[in-house]
C-alpha cells in the first residue's frame, strides 16, 4: 500500500477531486494549507502599492491505495492539476505499513 499526497492549487481541486474517483480512488482527505516552494511566494498589487505573499494557498490531497493503482492516481492528479505555469504544485508517494479500520477491525488492504 502506498500514501499519496498532492499539494496542488486552490483552483484545481475540483478537477483532482473528479479524477481521484474516476480512477478509483476508494477514498481521499482534503486540508487547505499554505507554503511556497521555489516561487517563493507572489508579488501582488492593491490599491498602487506592492506587497509580498510569502505563504500561498494551496490545498493538500491525501489517499492511501494498492501499489498496483499508484501510477494510474498519480497520472491522474497531474493529468487534472497541471497548468504549465510555476507553482502547479508536488506529488509525494510513500510506503503504508498497515491501515486498520476502526469501525470492524479489519487490516490491511481490506481496510482500505
Amino acid at each position: 500500500m502506498k500514501k499519496i499526497e498532492a499539494v496542488v492549487r486552490i483552483e484545481k481541486i475540483d478537477a483532482v477531486v473528479e479524477a481521484l474517483k474516476a480512477n478509483g480512488a476508494p477514498g481521499m482527505m482534503l486540508t487547505r494549507i499554505e507554503g511556497h516552494g521555489r516561487q517563493q511566494g507572489l508579488v501582488e498589487q492593491f490599491r498602487g502599492r506592492q506587497f509580498k505573499v510569502d505563504l500561498i494557498p494551496k490545498m493538500r490531497v491525501e489517499v492511501v491505495v494498492t501499489d498496483e493503482l499508484v501510477g494510474k492516481i498519480r497520472e491522474a492528479i497531474v493529468a487534472a492539476a497541471r497548468t504549465g505555469e510555476v507553482g502547479d504544485g508536488k506529488i509525494f508517494v510513500s510506503p503504508v505499513e498497515e491501515v486498520v479500520r476502526i469501525r470492524t477491525g479489519e487490516a490491511g488492504e481490506t481496510a482500505i
